[in-house]
């Protein structure tokens, strides 16, 4: 429980950075390389009107961007193993200084391309053979011409792209570094200094007075920073709601969509499908309060186990062993990739003083991905462990078999391989358990996992959406106003079993993904689409395997519902969401026929 600092954390569970760039001197030799290559973009402005310097652009464009992802992916990796290192806060500024003139100098293509007269683009395809790889990436730059200002306009929107950033930046420096809990007394009784790291660890405590002084000293401690907080939000809303406006879309939800080819009504979808099926939900936290033998239900009492065992401690390694016998049904070849990741240090493992909390997957097109994690030893960890690897093994299949141009997956499909993982390890997890108990404990887990990542985020997805509609209408948001619309989506999602405490209003706050406007609904959608391939693919075998590595080579190169379609999935229908919310009840029709039965 004691929080190491970074130099006593082993190298090993270390990732290597050393693999991008050996050290700060290099990098900052990449970094004038590439300002010296930036004018020569700009160089192209009017220039845009034959098929051989829009293919000479391309490939430039391409040349300097390359450099720039991985200067940046070293500077943000370096600058989130500990937040408090000022040399590393520089580089990162020093590189979001070089992308916002980049995207200056370059801020003339798109408009000066879609200046074209009609059908030109088209014709520059049919007489360059080289060309002809930029096809969809062109047609898709065509696709959005109604919402594409003049070079001038969009040179000056490029000019404070680093600014437009600054209420995101903030809030990961506030929550990563400068926010200060208190210490609380763990079950043994000892004093431990709360961090959002171990905050989960807390949560799963059997002791409820544990799980109730850490969850009130967590969410007291963002509440007073309350009003600086709904500042941070409410700056990025209305950020993201400008340039809706200025670039002629119909929402803020429209902007963030289109561009993937996601209809508007996709999202909405997943609102009204779940929240027509709140029952089935209701019925979960009823079944919890009876089993947990509650007087009231509180939010703290969710992550608790309705099945009482002893979850053991799980090594690190020993976390990697269970991940590999669950992916066994995607393949020798899946599993050696993963075993790659373990052995070239694709992995940064533990938490260390200053480290960003959480977990996620980076990297750039010249790089091996890198996984950032907190591993605290719980099974949840390991799910972490294998969702994390989800992305991390769709980008390395992805800039394998694609060219750079197409190497970064949409959002929409970011979710779908880390949560197909997820799903295969539930299923591992359900069939090698030695007894019924165990069995379900694991059913258990399901349960949380879809209660967690399509009813609760849901809830948070239509907690954006009424966020930036009423800034749409211009009707400015108090703090206030924040938790209230919080505290009445938890009643509407929770039910009338549940106790909310005043504390938990404030949850909107620690949710670092409403800087990711509206990504989080790709939670709910991922795990769905991710259920239904995992079901693919110990049902149907190879032939499913061969289906899902084809989605995962494919990187970019078409819309995500297009590539979905390939797999045998269609997520413009209600039915995915539909089957998933079903499984659920089978699984509480299981557990309480189980525990009915005793």
């Amino acid at each position: 429980m004691k929080l190491l600092t970074r130099n006593e954390i082993d190298n090993k569970y270390k990732w290597n950075i050393e693999n991008l760039y050996k050290d700060i001197d290099e990098w900052e030799l990449d970094l004038e390389k590439v300002k010296i290559q930036l004018p020569e973009l700009g160089a192209f402005a009017g220039k845009i009107n034959n098929n051989e310097n829009l293919l000479t652009y391309i490939e430039k464009d391409i040349q300097v961007s390359r450099i720039l992802d991985k200067l940046r992916s070293y500077a943000y990796l370096r600058a989130d193993e500990d937040t408090s290192k000022a040399e590393f806060q520089v580089i990162k500024g020093k590189i979001n200084s070089c992308l916002s003139e980049s995207a200056s100098i370059s801020a003339f293509f798109i408009p000066e391309l879609l200046g074209l007269p009609h059908g030109s683009v088209e014709k520059f395809i049919e007489e360059s053979e080289e060309l002809k790889i930029y096809e969809f990436y062109l047609k898709n730059i065509l696709s959005e011409k109604p919402h594409i200002l003049s070079a001038e306009q969009e040179n000056i929107i490029s000019l404070f792209s680093d600014t437009l950033c600054a209420s995101e930046s903030t809030y990961d420096i506030f929550t990563s570094s400068d926010i200060a809990f208190p210490k609380i007394k763990y079950e043994n009784g000892d004093e431990v200094e709360l961090t959002s790291g171990n905050y989960s660890i807390f949560m799963n405590s059997k002791n409820r007075e544990v799980r109730k002084a850490a969850f009130k000293t967590y969410h007291d401690t963002y509440n007073k920073s309350r009003n600086m907080l709904a500042t941070l939000f409410m700056s990025n809303v209305n950020m993201v709601t400008v340039d809706a406006k200025i670039r002629n879309y119909k929402s803020s939800l429209e902007s963030c969509l289109k561009p993937n080819n996601i209809s508007v009504e996709v999202y909405n979808n997943l609102i009204d499908t779940v929240s027509k099926n709140l029952s089935s939900f209701h019925r979960y936290i009823k079944l919890k309060k009876k089993l947990l033998n509650l007087d009231e239900i509180h939010m703290y009492d969710l992550a608790v186990p309705i099945v009482d065992i002893e979850e053991s401690k799980i090594k690190y390694e020993e976390a990697i062993e269970i991940c590999l016998e669950a992916i066994k049904p995607l393949g020798e070849e899946y599993s050696n990739i993963f075993k790659e990741g373990i052995k070239e240090r694709w992995i940064d493992v533990f938490e260390n003083k200053g480290k960003c909390t959480g977990g996620y997957s980076r990297g750039c097109y010249d790089s091996m991905p890198y996984i950032l994690l907190n591993y605290n030893y719980l099974l949840g960890e390991v799910f972490g462990l294998i969702h994390e690897m989800g992305h991390s093994i769709h980008s390395y299949y992805s800039r394998k078999n694609q060219p750079y141009i197409y190497s970064r997956y949409a959002w929409f499909c970011a979710e779908i391989a880390s949560h197909t993982n997820e799903a295969l390890l539930r299923a591992h997890l359900i069939k090698k358990a030695k007894d019924k108990k165990e069995k379900l404990y694991f059913i258990n887990k399901e349960l949380d996992s879809i209660r967690w990542q399509v009813f609760t985020r849901t809830m948070f997805a239509e907690f954006e959406k009424i966020i930036h509609e009423n800034i749409e209408s211009n009707n400015p948001l108090s703090t206030d106003d924040l938790c209230k619309i919080y505290h009445d989506l938890n009643v509407k999602y929770f039910g009338p079993d549940m106790v909310l405490d005043k504390e938990g209003d404030i949850g909107w706050a620690t949710i670092p993904h409403f800087y990711a406007n509206f990504y989080v609904y790709q939670y709910a959608t991922g795990l769905v689409a991710g259920t239904a391939i995992s079901k693919m693919l110990i049902e149907e075998g190879e032939s499913a395997v061969e289906r899902y590595k084809e989605f995962l080579k494919s990187g970019g190169s078409n819309y995500p519902i297009e590539l979905l379609n390939k797999v045998g999935i269609d997520m413009t229908t209600p039915k995915p969401l539909e089957d998933t919310i079903k499984r659920f009840d089978e699984l509480l029709d299981m557990m309480e026929k189980e525990l009915g039965s005793e």
